[in-house]
């Protein structure tokens, strides 16, 4: 961990890990990834939110990264938004939230059905109440399909991203990608996540057909509740968010605001940084002004 890394406590004490820069006394904007990714995946956003007067708390959510993994199991929807209640109540002030996918989904749980009033405003990442099932079976397949069996090497873990995310220039195995990867004694190479968290998807799903439509329907219904300030980022070219989705969000929440990044897929923050940063930090300064830092 960093030298900015700290431990926070989350729903039943568990320990979240998170990165925190910026001023103190500065806006708080708290930062949830999405499912599979880490506290890194916002590595140059925090730059942009810091250099534009925020102090950022960037979350490794529960089964996450250096975060603790749930010892019985648990990760529900309900519980990454009980964490994001948890840690926003340690915090002087509201923060405003920005999640991305899981991230978005524990956002608007949190905010629209478990404690109404502990967000200060919510930005949702190419995430919406209700989704194209066949993207969210995309994002979900590629998580299960390595769980069990691993990499042989960094390198074969690059390999199979890139393959995931042919749009996107090709990556080594260096950089950020040591990050998501753990090794284990059988000397292959696991995502550092808590598989049981993709395990219990794929569980509701096989043995619940109506699961998802349910999830769709109770996050619909926290939407509803919605009343502080809303944003959606949508990847223009993402096959989870669809217009359809941007319609009836907005339809459940007249006041949100839209915004579509051209070009961009579900993975909106890597596939168009300069523009979801300069998106996100212009709704967070319309409703939380601040200083930009001097340079």
């Amino acid at each position: 961990m960093s030298d900015n890394a700290q431990t926070i406590r989350g729903h039943e004490a568990i320990k979240l890990a998170a990165e925190v820069s910026g001023d103190e006394s500065a806006p708080p904007v708290l930062l949830a990834h999405g499912g599979g990714q880490t506290r890194r995946a916002w590595k140059r956003v925090t730059g942009e939110l810091t250099s534009a007067g925020f102090r950022v708390i960037a979350l490794d959510l529960r089964g996450h990264g250096d975060s603790a993994w749930s010892e019985d199991g648990s990760y529900d929807l309900r519980d990454f938004a009980s964490d994001l209640v948890a840690v926003t109540s340690q915090l002087d002030r509201k923060p405003a939230v920005v999640g991305a996918s899981l991230g978005g989904l524990a956002g608007m749980i949190a905010e629209g059905e478990l404690a109404s009033g502990s967000f200060a405003s919510l930005t949702l990442v190419d995430i919406a109440p209700r989704m194209e099932p066949s993207g969210v079976m995309r994002v979900v397949g590629f998580m299960e399909k390595h769980i069990d069996r691993g990499f042989a090497s960094p390198e074969e873990a690059a390999e199979i991203i890139a393959s995931y995310m042919p749009h996107r220039q090709k990556r080594g195995a260096g950089g950020n990608l040591k990050h998501y990867l753990r090794q284990k004694a059988d000397g292959r190479f696991y995502w550092h996540w808590d598989p049981q968290f993709i395990r219990n998807i794929m569980s509701e799903k096989r043995l619940d057909p109506e699961h998802q439509e349910r999830q769709f329907e109770g996050l619909s219904k926290a939407a509803a509740n919605l009343s502080l300030p809303l944003h959606l980022v949508r990847g223009g070219s993402s096959d989870l968010v669809s217009e359809e989705s941007v319609t009836h969000l907005r339809k459940m929440v007249p006041h949100a605001e839209y915004t579509d990044i051209a070009g961009a897929t579900h993975m909106v923050v890597g596939d168009s940084n300069d523009a979801f940063s300069a998106a996100i930090v212009g709704f967070l300064k319309r409703h939380h002004g601040t200083k930009e830092k001097a340079t």
